[in-house]
């Protein structure tokens, strides 16, 4: 809903919530003003705008907010939840706005008040190298962490997400994964702070003994461990969480496999598994690439090909040799004393010999080179796996002028067939659509991730309308191999949620009863991962 009244500051307040008026809206705004400072809360457009979907996907007013609030501390956030209560104004909290293809910093409720935590609640509490762990707040991205780390001297290695700009707790809230062997962040996380919807504060696990000092050890502690509920939830905001460290090897050396064809990549994932589900030789999280994402990270598309229609087998081949490359790509890496590395590499590169034509190279044998590509690859890789963050994937978002994204990111077991039937059925679908597949599989140790990027033009309402409707068809036909979404955007989430479908959807049920308990004014971020307290769930039907 948009209006063009004004508050006492002057400032036009553009969307509102549903159902709420503007002078209701404006009177809480300036409660909050009174509890947190007036300029830490923003209602004019140039400042919430900011706040907007990067990549937008829908035109209008959908997925906007009304206003914007940067707390700075605990105590602010709960003063900013018990407001929302009392006047039932929705809030949508996130911790960088970095969410970058999964629908940024914008609300699923249009009107609600942006709940920016990282603006100012951006410290790292404290780094325990002996024990292994850091306590950080919503703002912390990976390169602050990485830089406090080194700065306080401990010999202890983070695990970046892909670029360096997402928040620690935001990505791990969202079921995020990195690369080293810490890549599951979710596994790594131990004792959160999280403000409740009706703004108490619950310290989990060990962190409900005041006197304990294994708060972000153990992540049990008497009765229900509750942590992984409020993950890609709506039940609580998260203002400070531990997460646990890989201290630092003797040596680490990363490896690039190159594979010649399109048909191989059955066979490296039957081979990737036992390699990997022991925890060693592959020791880090490895992933699998098609040729076009590796050339979407040092390249721009018009190199390869003039036509916008689909990349031809010539065009793909024109990759491969300029980049010296492969159609697949794996990286990885091993960790430890030199000699155990080295026989893990002997080991690995023995494996994947079985694949005629593979190639095995590792940082030490390609070094960098001005102007190598592939050497650029590997090596930024290389930082990655080694607890460097960086950001040179994000040049996928100079693929072409204006290009934004999707994820269609769904989970399997990590086999050949299942790899090779996701790759069959998105190749098909995004040549039709006359649409790019960048693929990337991440193996984890007993599940894979196939994430790829839908890209379309921002400025092209036709190219976004495309995208949007070739994404729903992946997650269709995905759903039908049993292929479920594990993170999506918020234009997406409902057809999600819906392909959840045992026992008349039980899991989304469940969901909401616990949001119903926690929130019952339902006004913590309505619509999270499909989840709406009950005076909202009529909006369900609208999306």
């Amino acid at each position: 809903m948009s209006t063009a009244r004004t508050d006492a500051f002057g400032e036009t307040i553009s969307h509102l919530p549903p159902g709420v008026g503007a002078e209701h809206f404006i009177a809480a705004i300036d409660r909050m003003r009174e509890a947190i400072g007036a300029e830490n809360v923003h209602v004019d457009d140039a400042t919430v705008r900011q706040y907007d979907d990067r990549f937008p996907v829908t035109d209008g007013d959908e997925f906007r907010g009304g206003a914007v609030v940067w707390p700075g501390s605990t105590a602010d956030v709960q003063a900013i939840v018990r407001i929302a209560n009392e006047f039932l104004i929705p809030l949508h909290a996130f911790s960088t706005g970095r969410n970058l293809g999964y629908g940024g910093s914008s609300p699923m409720v249009t009107g609600s008040v942006l709940l920016h935590l990282g603006k100012r609640m951006n410290r790292v509490l404290e780094i325990n190298e002996k024990l292994a762990y850091a306590v950080v707040e919503p703002g912390v991205d990976y390169a602050t962490l990485h830089r406090a780390v080194e700065e306080s001297g401990a010999q202890l290695m983070i695990d970046p997400a892909e670029l360096d700009w997402g928040s620690v707790i935001g990505n791990t809230m969202d079921h995020g994964v990195g690369y080293t062997p810490y890549g599951d962040h979710a596994m790594w996380r131990c004792g959160m702070e999280v403000v409740l919807p009706d703004g108490e504060v619950l310290r989990t696990g060990m962190g409900g003994l005041p006197e304990s000092e294994a708060w972000h050890l153990y992540a049990g502690g008497i009765g229900p461990s509750v942590e992984g509920l409020f993950e890609q939830s709506n039940y609580g905001i998260c203002t400070r969480m531990g997460m646990q460290l890989m201290p630092k090897p003797e040596s680490a050396v990363t490896f690039a496999i190159t594979f010649p064809r399109e048909e191989d990549l059955a066979a490296i994932m039957e081979i990737t598994l036992p390699l990997r589900i022991g925890m060693a030789p592959i020791q880090s999280v490895p992933i699998v690439r098609n040729i076009v994402f590796d050339a979407a990270c040092v390249s721009r598309r018009d190199e390869w090909q003039q036509d916008p229609g689909p990349l031809t087998a010539e065009a793909k081949q024109r990759m491969i040799d300029a980049l010296d490359s492969g159609y697949w790509i794996l990286y990885g890496t091993c960790y430890g004393p030199r000699w155990q590395v080295d026989r893990y590499l002997e080991i690995i590169e023995g494996a994947y010999s079985q694949i005629e034509g593979a190639r095995f190279e590792t940082n030490e044998t390609l070094p960098p080179a001005f102007g190598d590509r592939r050497a650029d690859l590997l090596h930024a890789r290389h930082l990655l796996n080694t607890g460097v963050p960086n950001r040179h994937s994000a040049a996928v978002f100079d693929w072409f002028p204006n290009a934004g994204h999707f994820f269609y990111a769904p989970v399997s077991a990590p086999s050949g067939p299942d790899a090779a039937t996701q790759f069959s059925d998105t190749q098909r679908i995004s040549d039709a659509y006359g649409k790019d597949y960048l693929a990337q599989f991440i193996i984890g140790l007993r599940e894979m991730h196939h994430i790829c990027l839908p890209l379309y033009d921002v400025t092209d309402q036709r190219s976004r309308a495309e995208t949007l409707q070739m994404t729903r068809e992946l997650i269709t036909t995905g759903a039908q191999e049993g292929y479920g979404i594990y993170r999506t955007h918020n234009v997406l989430a409902e057809q999600v949620v819906e392909t959840y479908r045992f026992n008349d959807h039980i899991q989304r049920a469940f969901a909401e009863r616990i949001k119903d308990a926690l929130d019952p004014n339902g006004i913590l971020n309505p619509g999270k991962s499909g989840i709406w307290p009950e005076r909202l769930r009529p909006n369900r039907s609208s999306r």
